[in-house]
């Protein structure tokens, strides 16, 4: 089996920075009012800026596709060019379609002049590491010499006011208050766009920095808890997802079925514990030392979340210093499935790691309670 590294890391952020009080000038006013809950959400998710492939006007200025491709095309070089591209794996939560797949997608937009393996993963913050764990494992068994992952999502558009009025015109004509529900509102103010993309060989890179890949590995709770976020569909009392082609047509606006929700109430319950549950488990795994770490990367959907996340780790063992903790929420904003590549691709160039350091990646997903981490190797 080979050794697999990350010999290049490239990030895109579409146009300029969006700060907090010009949101809704990209996303609209929902009902024609400024939002009562904007408020409240960003002053706990901590988020100044994000990036918006928006103009001011709500329209699009890329599409996810192309997004991504712009990551990608940041790992080319003199020494990789799009030609030498073996495989090309890319994951989403907010693809441009339902079919064909994303990655079919950015390889029609990237254009190289070979036919190439892909390989799409769709579904929610862990679709990027699942993406990557492919690629890593098709360079690692020896069926590629290279490998392009991607994480990537488009999100504004899906959060533009159009989206939700017609809702709003319905509870206005059932003579209801014309406001939002909570658990659609709240992903508005919390999401953004952007890709990361990373490039996999089965040998170092002389004279630069690499990251050795030691695993990757994986951890799903639906068995336990039912469903945190979903889109395409709506909860029902038992907890179970109703899907959006078992309603009628009309039904797809008025109760804005396609909408990305999250249920706060389960968010709160079991993020933060059944994330340590699993990291947990890989360090038995692995019998890995937590003093071993150097840096630790963990992509969090909001700051809120920062000192409960330390608390819930060191309460099994894992007691990071505050000083190992690495984020950009902040400045980025949360870009789902592309975070965990935008922050590692921050650090990666950022002239702080040393050869011999071991980085930590933990990804939560708050779908229905899947996680991923992997611990890399600087060399």
């Amino acid at each position: 089996m080979n050794e697999v590294y990350i010999t290049k890391a490239s990030t895109y952020l579409p146009n300029d920075p969006v700060q907090n009080d010009e949101m809704e000038e990209y996303l609209g006013l929902v009902n024609g009012k400024p939002s009562k809950a904007k408020a409240l959400i960003l002053r706990n998710n901590g988020i100044k800026t994000r990036y918006y492939a928006l103009d001011k006007e709500g329209k699009p200025t890329h599409t996810n596709a192309e997004i991504t491709a712009k990551a990608v095309e940041g790992l080319f070089d003199e020494n990789f060019t799009k030609n030498d591209m073996q495989l090309l794996s890319c994951g989403t939560t907010s693809a441009d379609q339902i079919q064909p797949s994303h990655a079919s997608m950015v390889h029609g937009v990237l254009k190289p002049n070979q036919s190439i393996e892909i390989n799409t993963s769709m579904g929610l913050c862990n679709s990027g590491m699942n993406a990557l764990n492919y690629a890593f494992l098709s360079v690692k068994a020896g069926a590629v010499n290279n490998a392009v992952a991607t994480g990537s999502e488009r999100f504004s558009i899906w959060m533009t006011a159009d989206k939700f009025n017609h809702e709003v015109e319905n509870l206005k004509l059932l003579e209801e208050k014309p406001i939002v529900a909570f658990k659609r509102e709240f992903l508005r103010w919390m999401l953004s766009d952007g890709s990361g993309a990373f490039l996999l060989e089965n040998k170092p890179r002389e004279n630069q920095l690499n990251l050795r890949i030691e695993f990757i590995d994986f951890y799903s709770y639906a068995h336990e808890i039912e469903a945190c976020m979903y889109s395409g569909s709506e909860k029902q009392e038992d907890g179970s997802l109703k899907s959006w082609a078992e309603y009628p047509a009309d039904e797809w606006l008025n109760q804005s079925i396609f909408a990305l929700k999250q249920d706060t109430r389960l968010l709160d319950e079991f993020i933060l514990k059944k994330g340590a549950q699993s990291l947990r488990a890989s360090f038995d795994k692995h019998n890995l030392d937590p003093n071993d770490m150097d840096y630790v990367l963990a992509h969090i959907s909001s700051n809120y979340f920062k000192d409960g996340l330390r608390e819930e780790f060191a309460a099994v063992g894992l007691d990071f210093p505050v000083d190992k903790w690495y984020y950009n929420l902040s400045e980025v904003g949360n870009i789902g499935a592309a975070s965990i590549f935008i922050v590692t691709e921050e650090l990666m160039n950022s002239g702080k790691l040393k050869k011999g350091q071991k980085v930590l990646l933990c990804i939560p997903e708050s779908g229905r309670f899947a996680y991923s981490c992997a611990v890399l190797t600087v060399c």
